[in-house]
């Protein structure tokens, strides 16, 4: 079973990225996805979150309205869309899987993570 993190890189602020999570080896539609993400030096923490079926999405207050979370469950992909970046976001992007089919921002939650993927906007 892997999660596989794509699409992270180096943009200004401002600018945007679209990040991708591909999994393989078994099927994850019926399980929440999430995003996580840590920064240099701080504790890992939440994104977004989404419900197995597609129709609940969580953020964390600081990407609301900026980061949109979405899925496809055909391809067995989960995906996060981030405009309007900041220095801020600069951070390792991990996309995980749930135990449930429901979205949480509880990292403990989580029984699947993949390797990460790095974005750096600049100021």
């Amino acid at each position: 079973v892997q999660l596989q993190a794509s699409g992270g890189g180096l943009v200004q602020a401002g600018g945007s990225l679209r990040l991708s999570c591909a999994a393989s080896g078994r099927t994850f539609s019926n399980n929440g996805m999430a995003w996580f993400r840590q920064a240099p030096g701080k504790a890992r923490e939440f994104v977004s979150a989404i419900n197995w079926k597609g129709l609940n999405t969580y953020y964390t207050d600081s990407v609301k309205g900026r980061f949109t979370i979405s899925r496809d469950n055909t391809k067995n992909t989960v995906s996060l869309r981030m405009n309007s970046l900041e220095p801020e976001d600069t951070a390792v992007y991990y996309c995980a899987a749930a135990r449930s089919a429901y979205g949480s921002r509880e990292s403990s939650d989580y029984v699947y993570w993949g390797q990460g993927t790095l974005v750096t906007v600049s100021s």
